[in-house]
C-alpha cells in the first residue's frame, strides 16, 4: 500500500504523463512535486522497488499497471470529494482543492463506493474534469482550449486547466463558469487577446485565461 508522499507523487507522474503517454524526466516531476531532484530520485527509487514505476535512466519514468491504478484511485477519490464539497456542502469551487487534497488519501475502498452512489455516480467534478470509475477507466472528453477556437464560432465552457483558487475566482468575478457560452469575436495578432462575447456582453480575453479554458463547439 502506498504511503501519502508515495500517492502524490504517482498522481503527480500521471498527470505529467498525460494520462499514460509519455515517459517523465525526473526534474519534471521535482518541478510538479515543488522539490529537489535528489529528493525526487529518492522517491522514484522507492516507487520501482514496490513495482509502481518502470525507470531507465536517460529515459523517463512510466506508471506500471500498479502504480496507474493507486494514481487513478487517489484522482477519483479527489474529484468525488470535490463533488459533494460543491454540490452537498456548498463550497465554491475555488475552496475545494486543498480540503480535497486532505481527503483522497482515505483508504476505505468501501467509504468511495458509497460516496459515488450517495452522489448519484457523477462523471465531471466541479472544475469540468473526468472523474475516473471503480474499475480505473478515465472517461473521454471532447474538448479544446479557447485559444483554439476560431472566429466567430460559439462554444460552451467545460473545464478549466487552472484550477488555482486565484484562476477560478478571476472567472466568477467575470461571470464564466461551467455552461457558459462564450463566442469568439475576433483575435489580436499582436497579443493573443481576444474579443468574446459572454452572456450577451463583449469583453477582453487575455492570452493566458485563453490557454486556460476548456470548451465545446455549440
Amino acid at each position: 500500500m502506498a504511503t501519502l508522499s508515495e500517492e502524490n507523487y504517482l498522481k503527480a507522474i500521471f498527470h505529467l504523463s498525460k494520462y499514460d503517454k509519455t515517459a517523465v524526466s525526473t526534474n519534471a516531476i521535482a518541478q510538479k512535486m515543488e522539490t529537489k531532484a535528489s529528493s525526487a530520485t529518492d522517491m522514484i527509487k522507492k516507487l520501482f522497488e514496490k513495482g509502481l514505476i518502470d525507470y531507465q535512466k536517460y529515459k523517463g519514468v512510466k506508471l506500471t499497471k500498479n502504480g496507474r491504478l493507486a494514481a487513478v484511485s487517489v484522482i477519483r477519490k479527489h474529484r468525488l470529494w470535490e463533488v459533494f464539497l460543491v454540490n452537498k456542502l456548498r463550497f465554491s469551487w475555488d475552496e475545494v482543492h486543498e480540503v480535497a487534497e486532505q481527503l483522497e488519501h482515505i483508504k476505505s475502498k468501501k467509504l468511495t463506493r458509497e460516496l459515488d452512489a450517495f452522489l448519484e455516480f457523477p462523471t465531471e467534478d466541479p472544475h469540468g474534469d473526468p472523474i475516473p470509475d471503480a474499475n480505473g477507466n478515465m472517461p473521454s472528453s471532447q474538448k479544446l482550449l479557447l485559444a483554439k477556437v476560431k472566429q466567430l464560432q460559439r462554444c460552451i465552457c467545460v473545464g478549466v486547466k487552472d484550477s488555482t483558487p486565484k484562476f477560478l475566482q478571476y472567472l466568477d468575478k467575470h461571470k464564466i463558469a461551467l455552461g457558459t457560452e462564450i463566442t469568439v469575436l475576433s483575435r489580436e495578432s499582436y497579443d493573443e487577446s481576444m474579443a468574446v462575447k459572454i452572456n450577451n456582453i463583449q469583453r477582453s480575453i487575455s492570452k493566458e485565461v485563453a490557454h486556460n479554458l476548456f470548451v465545446k463547439i455549440s
